[in-house]
């Protein structure tokens, strides 16, 4: 028992699963955060099935706000082809507009994907290589988003302003994508490995 007021537990005591570990979790989740990176090892005294569980929590938490965001604009894009105003697109148009359907589709199907992976291994005990498998469909489903929303962006500027800048505009804002996206974390873990940190 720990006496010292300190909240942390003891690693003397067992825990409720009565197999000797204490993992420091009590409640057996392992989804909390404690602010250190998870690419430092000298940080977290977990086992490679622990570590495993943990990544799927934060892979689930990504999952989830890249789904909302490519199941809004799909849906949105499926509703399209029902209206009158698509009929008198010229055939451009419809092209652009069958290219992003098919993208967000993709898109759609990639960031479902990590979900009945995980249903059809699931009980395996293999949930190392689940994570890792998933975390590449994610990565997939997040190119295939960028793309959808870059054909979306380009074919409604077309539609609405028919403008000579709509190529120049949609450029603009697939660079700020990519700068968000892609170029600042790659930036920050190259200061973290410049700086000797792993």
């Amino acid at each position: 028992m720990n006496i010292s007021g300190d909240a942390r537990p003891d690693p003397t005591e067992h825990d409720a699963r009565g197999d000797g570990r204490n993992d420091g979790r009590g409640d057996g989740r392992n989804d909390r955060d404690d602010g250190r990176d998870d690419d430092r090892n000298d940080g977290r005294d977990e086992s490679p099935e622990e570590r495993a569980d943990r990544q799927w929590q934060e892979l689930v938490q990504e999952i989830r706000v890249a789904q909302t965001g490519v199941q809004i604009l799909f849906g949105f894009l499926l509703t399209v082809a029902f209206t009158t105003e698509f009929q008198r697109l010229p055939q451009t148009d419809k092209t652009i507009y069958i290219v992003t359907v098919i993208l967000g589709s993709l898109a759609t199907g990639a960031l479902i994907g990590p979900v009945a992976f995980h249903r059809l291994v699931w009980g395996r005990r293999i949930k190392p290589e689940t994570v890792v498998w998933a975390s590449r469909l994610t990565f997939i489903g997040i190119l295939l988003l960028l793309a959808t929303l870059t054909t979306a962006l380009f074919l409604i500027l077309r539609v609405t302003t028919h403008n000579a800048l709509v190529p120049w505009l949609v450029a603009g804002v697939l660079l700020w994508y990519l700068l968000c996206w892609f170029a600042l974390p790659l930036w920050v873990r190259g200061r973290r490995r410049g700086a000797g940190r792993p």
